[in-house]
């Protein structure tokens, strides 16, 4: 059993890098790629540990871009830490998050919930700023009872406070990831689109942009999702990957390689997804 989609406190999770790889020999995992948001910060402390686990820890990220006027995540899966092209540029990618926190602190102040940067910060344990920790720093000042009622209320797509960021297009994410040595894998596409979107389209239209494979397997995901995302997935010739998105104590419940409890993400889509990364390469 393996998990290729998980966060540290480097972005929106609670778990060091090295608490992660622990968890993932716990729960008796065979691979475990990290893949916290525009970062690799967290990819050295978690490499250092493959000498105290059997767990295999691999290398990814997550990019957020915009596709038909909403934001889809973009997972980074097999890149090469050491790239310094695909690093200068999730350095570019996170000064553009910079820019939007700090507008979003003045749409929260004309909404007469004003926080500060540094309230903000203080609720993350790295420099990388998320809704999450905005969400976190509303709820210690009372301006929302729980954090996620930020979201419901002020913070999430299409609330008043929320501040959209420029965005990358999901074929120049895929570029980058490629680049980089990886495979560009669209993250858990049932959660983007709401009813009726057409992901039999909207999937072909994404291959074409570049991307190689979808997350089929998902912690969140209910059995009809799954059996649809695999059956679209074969339809196109798509790489299938799969992943909790384990998030520690900010997705409470969701466990590392079990999601909400019935995910079983098997061994061979690792095999897989290195066969897709080697044809890459060539």
């Amino acid at each position: 059993m393996i998990d290729l989609h998980c966060h540290t406190l480097h972005s929106d999770g609670t778990d060091s890098p090295e608490g992660l790889a622990l968890l993932g020999d716990q729960a008796r995992l065979t691979a475990l790629c990290l893949t916290d948001h525009d970062t690799l910060g967290g990819i050295p402390a978690f490499l250092a540990m493959q000498s105290q686990v059997k767990v295999r820890l691999l290398v990814g990220t997550e990019l957020s871009c915009r596709f038909l006027g909403q934001s889809l995540h973009v997972l980074g899966l097999l890149v090469d830490p050491l790239d310094a092209r695909f690093q200068a540029r999730l350095e570019e990618l996170r000064g553009r998050r910079d820019d939007r926190n700090r507008r979003m602190l003045v749409r929260l102040a004309e909404l007469g919930c004003p926080v500060t940067y540094e309230e903000v910060q203080a609720q993350a344990d790295s420099p990388l700023l998320s809704r999450v920790h905005f969400a976190m720093a509303l709820a210690a000042r009372g301006y929302v009872r729980r954090p996620p009622e930020a979201f419901e209320r002020l913070i999430g797509d299409n609330c008043p406070g929320f501040v959209p960021r420029e965005e990358l297009s999901p074929a120049d994410a895929a570029l980058w990831i490629r680049e980089a040595g990886g495979v560009p894998v669209v993250a858990h596409p049932g959660r983007f689109g709401g009813r009726g979107f057409r992901w039999d389209e909207a999937m072909a239209e994404l291959q074409r942009q570049g991307l190689e494979g979808l997350e089929g397997y998902y912690g969140e995901y209910l059995a009809a999702e799954q059996k649809y995302f695999m059956a679209l997935a074969a339809r196109l010739g798509m790489v299938v990957t799969g992943g909790s998105d384990y998030h520690g104590a900010n997705k409470p419940g969701l466990r590392l390689g079990r999601g909400r409890g019935g995910l079983q993400v098997p061994d061979e889509l690792l095999e897989q997804l290195e066969d897709r990364q080697q044809q890459g390469a060539h």
